[in-house]
């Protein structure tokens, strides 16, 4: 929204100077985005008198002048057609900054003639949008020598606000007047438009033809005939009023509506009467029709879109545009202004589907206020008579087609709310107060406000925005500043605890070289059944296909599927890994989310390693893989043969912590992949990440990283022990018997046959001892493997291998 500074005090009385008002303007919501004075721009430019114009010597079109600057004469080349002698005009002199090119003038020689300086077109100085052909003409009596911006009066700060869409009543400049006064800037001047009686009766009438569910689109049109006028320029104020913000002059008629458009944001059409054939009429448009608008271009309305017409078909667009066939020229001498209130939400959805932009609809859209539709007509009506009247000019009577839309209903306000909402207290006489200057209607009742919002603000809905009213003209500065309250020094995690182990675990099992999939959270309901599900409350009633018609109990299903079709299609060998829910009843806490892992065929080729198919351990070391990385103990895990029926009994197990099941691992059992015609082997692990115990650091981040000075010392021993003995007993064994010094054991070797009795197997162990105060002497091993041994044999009944 753009305004000069004496536009707005044609409303304002103020003595506030210009950063007063812009600094007052963005205190209470309207934004000042620049203030760009033209003064400064012009400063340079003088009024100068042309004295003698003789043709060029070398040049037909140019003219070679002496020109009086006030201070001297000056010689200047010069190639408008209206350069003459005698002529007062605008002089730029060398050093001078052109507002179009923004370069400075320099001295020249044009064909052989010096030029001191240039007589200066209105193009030139950007006071006009369009090209002209001739330099400025001053009037004789203009003052040679004198600075043209303070002679012509364009010393006038242009200011431009950022308004937001909720403040269609400052899409005018008397509403910003209006904001400003209430806010102690000076003080508001009526808007009071005379009005003007009719001598005759309108021979155009207007019907509003809307069904009644589409009435709110045009509740109200008026509408008045003013014949024997004569149209030509507007007068000087207008056209500069009109130019200072970037519009165009066209004509005095065009020039009204635009102006009270700006002026007090009420938008006008006018139409030649004498092309308009028949009655004006409004209503829907069926769709179809086509409309040729003042832009240029012919438009196909969309059915809904709410159009005028007349007798010969649509003749404007309501709310955005007219029409080309009854626009207004330099021959109208009958008009017929329309002045209407047309739905907001209509007005945006034409104006988009059409993409068409105008003053109009950018007002029409936000909401202006209905209850002025007839003082704005008379405001038209007074400016149409004193631009373009005659003696013989009649004004008929208002043509008025609906009523204005009813009134809001009054808004309840307790004052303590201002306090509450804001932390200012504000005394009651002063919200009052407040209210008041903005145009709304308070009623004091005991510890209640009945508030009614003035007709020009359409953004007001309840007790919130009449609170945020008094605050932003009692001043948002007036808020005071305070800390939001933290609980703890440092700010939790945008995650919790779970997602962060999700979110690991996902990382470990890509990095184990599986893929991630994405299935549905259904599968066939016998499938379902195979592992444990298939209950009948978790049938879906209505399934997307027939075959996903149970909620799935495991991930494992939809895995093995998917590895399926990779084989059927040449992938057999692949990993597959997911992470989501399943589902085991119908209860709140009947899902869980889990991680399950999938491998099929054979390893990948390496030239380091001899190709197998995959098997029990490949599962097992993708499950410790994905607890591990989620925070688990994984250390401290035992391993349990207790998986359940899916699983081959002879090739699967549980990880476990205690009673705690963290893992399932292992093959699938035969009868599962036959169910889906699947080849073995395939191996798979559910991880129940959900099942880690929190640690006292609650995270999933690894401790840090401590390097000890000396170097750790590793030891084998071969035991000789019972076949049905887990080699997870004999690890724990050995780890128990010395936590501090033994830091890792692993199983390098099994064997069963020639020199190990029958029921018996040799279990060979690495062991690693990392010593941290002392380098280790052969006596102190010594007497560690002497406990190693002991600690194993009453654990398990081992033996070393002789």
């Amino acid at each position: 929204m753009k305004f000069t500074l004496s536009w707005l005090k044609a409303y304002l009385e103020t003595h506030a100077s210009l950063d007063t008002i812009c600094e007052k303007l963005t205190a209470i919501g309207l934004e000042v985005e620049q203030v760009r004075d033209p003064a400064a721009m012009l400063e340079p430019f003088i009024v100068a008198q042309v004295l003698t114009a003789e043709k060029h010597p070398s040049a037909d079109r140019l003219r070679v002048t002496t020109v009086d600057t006030g201070s001297g004469i000056i010689q200047v080349v010069c190639g408008a057609p209206n350069c003459v002698a005698g002529l007062k005009t605008v002089l730029a002199r060398p050093g001078d900054i052109m507002p179009d090119s923004g370069e400075a003038l320099k001295k020249g020689v044009i064909r052989g003639v010096e030029s001191q300086g240039m007589l200066c077109a209105a193009d030139e100085l950007k006071l006009s949008a369009t090209e002209t052909s001739g330099i400025i003409e001053l009037p004789a009596d203009a003052p040679v020598g004198a600075n043209y911006a303070e002679y012509a009066g364009l010393n006038d700060p242009l200011i431009e606000i950022n308004l937001t869409p909720n403040r269609p009543d400052c899409a005018g400049v008397y509403g910003i007047a209006r904001d400003l006064a209430a806010a102690g800037i000076g003080t508001l001047k009526p808007l009071a438009p005379a009005s003007v009686a009719g001598k005759e009766k309108s021979s155009i009438n207007v019907t509003l033809d809307f069904p009644a569910d589409q009435a709110k689109n045009c509740p109200l049109f008026v509408g008045r005939l003013i014949r024997n006028i004569k149209n030509g320029g507007s007068p000087a104020w207008v056209q500069q009023r009109l130019t200072s913000i970037g519009l165009r002059p066209i004509s005095a008629l065009v020039d009204i509506t635009n102006l009270l458009t700006i002026d007090c944001n009420r938008p006008l059409h006018v139409f030649d009467a004498k092309k308009i054939n028949g009655n004006v009429w409004l209503r829907p448009a069926k769709g179809g029709e086509t409309f040729a608008a003042l832009d240029g271009n012919t438009y196909v309305m969309q059915a809904g879109m709410t159009i005028i017409g007349d007798d010969t078909g649509v003749i404007s667009l309501a709310g955005i545009m007219g029409g080309e066939t009854t626009k207004c020229d330099e021959n109208t001498t009958e008009v017929f202004i329309e002045a209407a209130y047309f739905d907001p939400v209509r007005t945006a959805r034409t104006g988009r589907a059409l993409n068409i932009s105008s003053d109009a609809r950018y007002r029409f859209e936000r909401g202006i206020d209905p209850n002025f539709t007839e003082a704005g007509m008379e405001l038209a009506t007074g400016l149409v008579l004193e631009f373009c009247g005659t003696p013989q000019a009649m004004v008929s009577d208002l043509v008025v087609a609906g009523a204005v839309p009813a009134a809001r209903a009054a808004l309840s306000l307790n004052p303590a709310l201002c306090q509450k909402l804001t932390s200012v207290d504000v005394a009651v006489a002063e919200q009052i107060s407040i209210m008041n200057a903005l145009g709304f209607q308070v009623k004091d009742s005991v510890g209640q406000l009945n508030v009614t919002p003035p007709s020009w603000r359409p953004d007001i809905d309840g007790a919130a925005d009449l609170v945020e009213e008094i605050i932003r003209i009692k001043g948002f500065d007036k808020i005071p500043t305070s800390s939001l309250k933290r609980e703890e020094a440092v700010p939790a995690s945008a995650i919790d605890l779970a997602d962060q182990r999700l979110s690991a675990a996902r990382r470990a099992l890509a990095g184990q070289g599986l893929m991630e999939a994405v299935t549905w959270s259904f599968m066939p309901s016998g499938l379902a059944a195979t592992f444990g599900g298939g209950d009948a409350t978790l049938r879906l009633t209505n399934p997307i296909s027939s075959d996903l018609d149970a909620m799935r109990p495991t991930i494992l299903g939809n895995l093995l599927q998917a590895a399926k079709r990779n084989a059927d299609r040449g992938f057999a060998d692949i990993g597959l890994f997911e992470i989501g829910p399943v589902f085991h009843n119908a209860s709140p806490d009947g899902q869980a989310v889990v991680a399950n892992a999938l491998r099929a065929g054979q390893s990948p080729r390496h030239w380091a390693s001899v190709q197998r198919a995959v098997d029990a351990f490949d599962a097992k070391a993708d499950a410790i893989a994905a607890l591990a990385a989620a925070g688990a103990p994984t250390a401290s895990l035992q391993v349990t043969t207790d998986a359940p029926g899916w699983y081959h009994p002879g090739r699967s197990g549980a990880l476990r912590l205690g009673p705690t099941l963290l893992a399932y691992f292992g093959e699938f059992h035969p009868s599962v992949l036959a169910k889906v015609d699947a080849a073995a082997p395939v191996v798979v692990s559910e991880i129940f990440i959900a099942n880690i115990p929190q640690s006292r650091s609650s995270g999933t981040s690894r401790p840090l990283l401590k390097l000890e000075p000396l170097q750790p010392v590793s030891r084998d021993f071969a035991f000789v022990v019972d076949a049905d003995v887990s080699a997870a007993k004999l690890i724990k064994a050995v780890r128990d018997a010395d936590k501090n010094l033994i830091r890792d054991v692993a199983v390098f070797d099994v064997y069963v046959g020639e020199h190990v009795a029958v029921g018996k197997k040799s279990v060979a162990l690495s062991v690693t001892l990392q010593p941290t105060d002392k380098t280790l002497t052969d006596t102190d091993i010594d007497a560690l493997a002497n406990r190693v041994t002991a600690t194993v044999a009453k654990a398990t009944g081992a033996v070393l291998r002789g």
